[in-house]
């Protein structure tokens, strides 16, 4: 994909394919989110935060195709998504990592 996310969409839900380009440790400061960038094409890159208290832990590896569905947060660095996850209250669609068949949400 070679949209480029701006400070304008921040808080917007988006969908998004990409590279997994690197994989870093699990954030565990409050709900545990496992983290790792994907490449969208046109050097630009997103943190993907994914809530494993909420949803199953993506088994995904260096180069992996992932499509993400979550909420944008613009920062610096090109943005992170989070959200990427059913809502727990069902209030919104919620969100989605899906990596090879299965999707999880």
């Amino acid at each position: 994909m070679s949209e480029t996310y701006k400070k304008s969409d921040d808080g917007s839900w988006i969908e998004v394919t990409g590279f997994v380009r690197r994989l870093l440790t699990d954030d565990n400061g409050g709900s545990c989110h496992q983290r790792f960038i994907i490449d969208i094409g046109n050097r630009h890159t997103l943190l993907i935060a994914h809530n494993i208290d909420l949803a199953k832990r993506v088994p995904v590896g260096m180069g992996d195709r992932v499509q993400v569905r979550g909420m944008y947060e613009w920062n610096d660095l090109g943005g992170l998504v989070h959200w990427t996850h059913h809502d727990p209250h069902s209030v919104e669609d919620g969100g989605y990592v899906s990596y090879r068949t299965k999707k999880y949400e």
